[in-house]
């Protein structure tokens, strides 16, 4: 059985390995490995100034040698607004480190990285990087940069930045052994995941992790399907208010007589 690397338990016991943390974020951002010489990680906890503000919580936090920090998050579901607590996160990375009173020079680049498993564009493009630029194009700054990366999309080529994907994806051994690259980080990971896999600690937690997942997802469902039943009510019982007849009430809900009877009490009761 092999892990998948799309939990939040795994892709954290991953990046603790630091050929794994290092080749990823090199390949991400482009940037030489000779330009980082240590990656360090960091809480990832976002502190809070005031009680009732926000608490901003990252999947993986790490430091390079000129104190940009990059953020690297894994979301499974895509959610309202998600561009907003994207930016969110960014721009509390950016402003922990100031202080009041405290010189602008403290402040240093901050790059969020987002593996997301869901489309959240129709576009082709599988990673695109955003920063602050003019409507015609000319960079104001690289101080903040985001770089989304989307699991769901078809592949274009055999590039590094395809083969992190298809780690990401990987659901069996076979998977696995369908890598093939010469990438020391990926075969790296490669090798974490399997040993990973392997290990009863991490498979007691990972157990877990399912087991929550499972609980989630039932939760959903139910509120979906209880809001979906809600709703079909309110329908039925607008219809009957107009004056419809009550066989098409009922055939068209499937209520029993005795369900129809008791939405016909709830008329009276309002």
């Amino acid at each position: 059985m092999i892990y998948s690397p799309k939990s939040d338990l795994i892709m954290k016991e991953l990046f603790r390995n630091e050929t794994v943390l290092t080749y990823f974020v090199s390949d991400i951002l482009s940037l030489p490995l000779e330009d980082i010489r240590s990656l360090r990680p960091l809480n990832t906890f976002l502190w809070r100034r005031f009680k009732r503000e926000k608490l901003g919580i990252l999947d993986v936090l790490a430091e390079l040698n000129d104190e940009t920090k990059v953020s690297i998050e894994l979301q499974v579901k895509i959610f309202h607004h998600w561009d907003r607590r994207q930016i969110f996160y960014l721009a509390k990375l950016y402003t922990a480190d100031l202080l009041i009173g405290e010189d602008y020079s403290r402040l240093h680049r901050c790059v969020g990285i987002s593996l997301l498993d869901f489309n959240l564009s129709d576009s082709e493009r599988y990673h695109r990087i955003y920063r602050l630029r003019d409507t015609e194009g000319e960079e104001f700054s690289d101080i903040l940069e985001i770089h989304i990366i989307e699991l769901k999309k078809k592949l274009a080529g055999r590039g590094v930045m395809d083969d992190w994907i298809r780690f990401f994806n990987v659901k069996t051994e076979e998977d696995l052994m369908m890598i093939k690259t010469s990438n020391p980080g990926i075969l790296e990971a490669i090798r974490e995941l399997q040993r990973l896999s392997m290990s009863n600690p991490i498979r007691v937690l990972y157990e877990g992790y399912l087991k929550r997942r499972r609980d989630e997802i039932a939760r959903e469902n139910y509120v979906r399907e209880e809001g979906l039943a809600m709703g079909r009510e309110e329908l039925l019982l607008e219809m009957l208010l107009a004056g419809e007849p009550e066989d098409k009430v009922k055939s068209l809900g499937k209520l029993t007589e005795e369900q129809f009877q008791e939405l016909k009490g709830r008329i009276t009761d309002q």
